[in-house]
């Protein structure tokens, strides 16, 4: 839904709880906290003049503090001075102030103290925009292709997707990398990242990729990490409760989303247009369901389920009120075969809701099995997986 300038997000915030607002570059963090609180003390870390002001000296901060309203302190980009959380902390221990703190990067955050709040600030992540979010400018094509980041659908940036892509895997994936110091090697880097792009949806085979980029194990490994530390990266884990078979062990990779994912995978005429476009579906869904699980402050996990025989289902939505498990479909028509993998886990799991997402064009449910168009099912995601729930946002 559009608002003003700007899409609706539905990340909201309870007055007076100080939080750390985690999400990658471009999902738009600082300008909904911007829209949502006009008024408020704002600290922008990648003004130069701000940081070099604060790291010389963080009690400077109480002094922007002194001037504020009843609204939040926002902290921009708050891993670039970790050592300001020290002073933070002090200020929320002698007069509560609700800060914000956004981040784009979990390692230095991690490393440098967010403990230091001491449990005092909540965590919550930021994602790509939504269907839902998008309302009637959602067009499920252009997201398969596109994938969701704001700048693509701002229609005052007038951006065209593939350059805006491009550059923003130029800028941030490699760039910030080098700028962050997280490795010395930007060719390395960028041959592990081309690499890793053909493990998106795929099982995690962390010495097959560095075989295939020719660089050592430990430091695939290493990329890996730096990959999920700037919140670009997610490792999916199997769903292990109640084990009843024998279940592979590997974690699935995916890059965040859909349209980043395409800009990274290398493309030539040997490339099956239905191999990317199916990954490009699975990381879409995938998504989606962290950003609705995000906005509902639903404590849970997503994960995947695959047997030693095979046996698979896409995802699975395990959180205090939700069970469900989602196969992820690019073809139209859904033969008996295609349910083996729902049956199974069904088998194992009568609790669960099973939901295949596939490309035809009308619902049905076979086998206790509900079929939903995935065009349809993106807006309304949050209802078919926690049915007749209404949202819990903080």
């Amino acid at each position: 839904m559009y608002i003003g300038d700007m899409f609706a997000r539905k990340n909201q915030f309870k007055p007076g709880i100080s939080c750390f607002v985690l999400g990658p570059r471009g999902t738009g963090k600082t300008f909904w906290l911007r829209h949502l609180f006009p008024s408020a003390v704002f600290v922008d870390l990648l003004e130069a003049r701000t940081f070099n002001m604060l790291a010389a000296d963080p009690q400077r901060l109480g002094k922007l503090i002194s001037a504020s309203t009843d609204g939040p302190i926002i902290i921009d980009e708050i891993q670039k001075l970790p050592s300001l959380l020290d002073e933070i902390h002090r200020l929320i221990e002698a007069h509560n102030p609700w800060f914000i703190l956004t981040g784009s990067s979990a390692r230095k955050l991690r490393r440098s103290g967010v403990n230091l709040l001491g449990g005092r600030a909540v965590t919550k992540h930021f994602h790509p925009l939504t269907a839902a979010e998008l309302g009637d400018s959602f067009d499920f094509d252009k997201a398969v292709r596109f994938g969701l980041l704001p700048s693509i659908y701002d229609p005052r940036k007038h951006v065209l997707p593939d350059e805006y892509l491009q550059s923003y895997v130029q800028t941030y994936l490699k760039e910030e990398v080098m700028q962050e110091g997280l490795t010395r090697n930007l060719s390395s880097f960028s041959r592990f990242l081309e690499t890793a792009s053909f493990s998106q949806g795929q099982l995690l085979n962390i010495s097959e990729v560095s075989r295939e980029c020719q660089i050592k194990r430990k430091l695939a490994e290493s990329y890996f990490g730096i990959l999920e530390d700037l919140l670009v990266g997610v490792c999916l884990p199997p769903f292990q409760k109640r084990v009843r078979r024998r279940i592979i062990q590997h974690p699935k990779f995916f890059l965040f989303d859909a349209g980043v994912f395409r800009a990274v995978r290398p493309r030539g005429p040997l490339d099956a247009p239905a191999e990317i476009d199916g990954a490009s579906l699975e990381t879409l869904v995938l998504q989606h369901l962290r950003a609705v699980m995000s906005w509902r402050n639903s404590e849970g996990t997503i994960s995947y389920w695959r047997t030693s025989t095979g046996l698979e289902v896409d995802f699975v939505v395990y959180a205090a009120d939700a069970f469900a498990a989602i196969e992820v479909k690019r073809k139209r028509n859904i033969t008996s075969h295609d349910l083996n993998g729902m049956r199974a886990f069904a088998s194992d799991y009568p609790e669960a809701a099973r939901i295949i997402l596939y490309g035809g064009d009308h619902k049905e449910v076979i086998e206790g099995i509900q079929l939903i168009p995935i065009a349809t099912a993106l807006p309304v995601l949050e209802r078919i997986v926690w049915p007749g729930l209404e949202s819990t946002r903080q």
